[in-house]
């Protein structure tokens, strides 16, 4: 079985993209579109009343009165993006239905000046989703109800590959001239093994590896004017191409627009920032802002908005995800609804900031002008793992 495994990856790592696909973006092209964006600062945005991305998107539990009022939390302190899960599932039980509460989301989004990103796959937390009724929240657990996408059963089975296809060019597709969408991240955290009390994947990386490349290939050939993504997140020397895996080779190479994750403390998060401004491209930190971490807004947000590195923090509206509970409350949930500081989120249910302070420079840094890429480092090669 692994054998096969590593000989499919050999080989997918060796297509090339679809003929019709678009190329990638050229790092001139990358820093043309980028000079003529504002500087984005967000949130990884999940309503309160959904415990994950299926009952944000299912018909039966979307919430759009919550989101107007949520998105009115971000447009009151100068948020312009949010980063926003997508699923396979809600496709494939609903994709007419899918694209149309996306499109309401969008313009929703738009009459608050807010532009997404939208996340078409996540290798985080519980792997097999099911459509329909979602659990609820387990109590003192961090993101208990999220889910993987597509999950461990579609990832191990290429039969319904071609449903995966067809998801990411159908939703690509219907979108690709539609500019109140800032960017596609095709795939977050991809090797990532899970995380909480899940049972790991089989194979999963070598899975992940096979599949990555095919999945920037549909995205591309949809010939989207958005930009396409996937964000690096673990390791200490992205700047070194021989250190990456097989999914972080793809991940750089085949980017648009480079991303990455941080939740450490500011001398760690720019250091990992400047990696990524090595590849010559723009760049974009997808997820960061764990306080009990050593990763908060004062810390990073001045360094993301000196280097004109767009900025997305983890959580928005203290809810169902629970996500003000740290990562450790897998091991040991908490008893108490408060805990001593919350590790994500902005605001409370009520719309009342967390902490002011952090509103108030939020505000403050996205109401200044963009500035250019500090000491720009010379664009780096690395060989395509196409």
């Amino acid at each position: 079985m692994k054998l096969r495994l590593l000989l499919g990856l050999a080989a997918a790592l060796t297509l090339a993209a679809p003929a019709d696909a678009r190329p990638q973006w050229s790092q001139a092209e990358a820093q043309r579109w980028y000079g003529t964006q504002p500087w984005s600062v967000g949130s990884n945005y999940t309503p309160a009343t959904a415990i994950n991305e299926l009952e944000m998107w299912q018909a039966e539990t979307w919430d759009p009165a919550t989101i107007d009022k949520e998105l009115g939390y971000a447009q009151g302190i100068g948020m312009n993006t949010m980063r926003v899960f997508l699923h396979n599932l809600a496709w494939e039980n609903d994709r007419a239905g899918l694209k149309r509460r996306m499109d309401q989301f969008l313009t929703i989004a738009a009459r608050h000046g807010i532009r997404p990103v939208f996340v078409l796959f996540d290798s985080c937390w519980d792997p097999n989703p099911k459509a329909g009724p979602q659990h609820p929240p387990i109590p003192g657990v961090h993101n208990s109800g999220w889910v993987q996408a597509p999950g461990a059963a579609r990832l191990a089975d290429r039969a319904q590959y071609p449903k995966l296809e067809a998801y990411v060019k159908d939703v690509v597709g219907t979108f690709r001239n539609d500019r109140r969408i800032l960017a596609w991240d095709v795939w977050n955290e991809p090797n990532n093994e899970g995380g909480g009390n899940y049972a790991p994947t089989p194979d999963k990386k070598a899975l992940v590896a096979g599949l990555l490349g095919q999945v920037f290939g549909w995205a591309r050939s949809a010939d989207p004017v958005q930009p396409l993504t996937s964000g690096v997140w673990i390791g200490e020397t992205w700047d070194r191409p021989e250190t990456l895996d097989a999914v972080e080779r793809i991940q750089v190479t085949q980017s648009d627009i480079e991303s990455f994750h941080d939740y450490n403390w500011p001398e760690h998060f720019e250091r990992r920032a400047r990696q990524m401004l090595s590849y010559g491209r723009p760049v974009i930190c997808t997820e960061y802002m764990a306080r009990g971490n050593g990763s908060t807004f004062d810390g990073s947000l001045p360094i993301g908005k000196r280097l004109n590195i767009a900025m997305i923090n983890w959580g928005f509206v203290d809810g169902k995800t629970q996500t003000r509970l740290p990562w450790d409350s897998w091991k040991k949930p908490y008893t108490s609804d408060e805990p001593p500081i919350w590790f994500h989120e902005v605001f409370r249910a009520d719309g009342t900031p967390y902490r002011q302070a952090e509103v108030d420079l939020i505000r403050r840094l996205s109401s200044e002008p963009k500035v250019a890429t500090a000491e720009p480092a010379p664009a780096r090669r690395v060989a395509s793992a196409r």
